[in-house]
C-alpha cells in the first residue's frame, strides 16, 4: 500500500492529512487512522480500482454565544488517499470507529495468503 499524492482537481479544497499507522501481519493489514472531530456520518470511505480514499469533516461546534479565540486545525476536513497492493481483497474490508480512530482491517486475497502445503509419501 502506497501513499498517493491528490491530483490538482481534487485539491481544490483543503484538507488535513491524517496520521495513519499501518500494521502487516500474515493474514493482511490493519490501517488506524486519527480523524478527531469526525462522527460516522461525516466519515467517506471509498474503493476504486486499487485506490482507497478516506474523508472525514470535522463536526465540533461552538457553543452558543461562544467564539473560539484559538483554533489548532483551521481545516475542517481530513483526506488521504492510498494505493492498495494486487495482494490485498478490498471487496473484505471491515472499518470500524471509536472515539476519533478508525481501523480499517484490509485481509489478503486468498492467492497472497500463507497456507501449508501437504506432502504426499510415496
Amino acid at each position: 500500500m502506497t501513499n498517493n499524492v491528490s491530483k490538482p482537481e481534487e485539491s481544490r479544497r483543503d484538507a488535513v492529512l491524517p496520521p495513519v499507522d499501518v500494521i502487516e501481519d500474515a493474514t493482511g493489514i490493519t490501517l488506524y487512522a486519527d480523524l478527531p472531530g469526525v462522527g460516522k456520518e461525516q466519515l467517506n470511505l471509498r474503493v476504486e480500482a486499487d485506490t482507497l480514499t478516506i474523508e472525514g469533516e470535522v463536526a465540533l461546534t461552538t457553543p452558543d454565544g461562544l467564539q473560539a479565540s484559538h483554533a489548532e486545525v483551521s481545516v475542517p476536513r481530513y483526506r488521504r488517499v492510498f494505493t492498495l497492493s494486487k495482494e490485498l481483497d478490498p471487496e473484505k474490508i471491515a472499518a470500524e470507529l471509536s472515539h476519533g480512530v478508525l481501523k480499517l482491517r484490509i485481509p489478503k486475497a486468498e492467492h497472497a495468503q500463507p497456507r501449508k502445503v501437504q506432502i504426499r509419501v510415496s
